[in-house]
C-alpha cells in the first residue's frame, strides 16, 4: 500500500491560534482587551484623560454604556460595523460599534460625524469603555 503524507482526517487536531494585526511596543504603556489582551491603543493616544482639565468644562467624562470611557485618537486590533445616528449625552452622532478583531467582543464605538459644531473634534476619533480594557506594558 502507498503511504499518505497527511494523517487521516480524525487524527488531524486543529486549533485557532490568537494572531493579532498590531504589537505595541512593549517599551509604552498600553491599553489591551481585558478579554483577550489583544492590544488596543498606545497611551500616547489617549485624549480624555491627557486633556482632562481642558475638556472638564466641556463635558464631565465620557460615558458609554458600561460606565465609564476613554476617547483614542487611534486604536489597533479593532473592527468597526456600520455607522448609524445615535443621540448621545452631547448630541446626535454618527458612530459606529467597534470590536477587538480577535474576540469579537464590542468595545466602544468610532464618531464617524458630529452634528453639532462643538462636537467636531471627535470626529475620526475612538471611545473605548474602560469594563474592556487593562493597562499594560509599564504602568507602575
Amino acid at each position: 500500500p502507498e503511504l499518505s503524507e497527511e494523517p487521516p482526517a480524525e487524527m488531524v487536531k486543529m486549533t485557532k491560534s490568537k494572531t493579532f494585526q498590531a504589537y505595541l511596543p512593549n517599551c509604552h504603556r498600553t491599553y489591551s482587551c481585558i478579554h483577550c489582551r489583544a492590544h488596543l491603543a498606545n497611551h500616547d493616544e489617549l485624549i480624555s484623560k491627557a486633556m482632562q482639565f481642558f475638556w472638564f468644562f466641556l463635558m464631565q467624562s465620557f460615558q458609554g454604556s458600561q460606565g465609564r470611557a476613554y476617547l483614542f485618537n487611534s486604536v489597533v486590533n479593532v473592527g468597526c460595523g456600520p455607522a448609524e445616528e445615535r443621540v448621545l449625552l452631547t448630541g446626535l452622532h454618527a458612530v459606529a460599534d467597534i470590536y477587538c478583531e480577535n474576540c469579537k467582543t464590542t468595545l466602544g464605538w468610532k464618531y464617524e460625524h458630529a452634528f453639532e459644531s462643538s462636537q467636531k473634534y471627535k470626529e475620526g476619533k475612538f471611545i473605548i469603555e474602560l469594563a474592556h480594557m487593562i493597562k499594560d506594558n509599564g504602568w507602575e
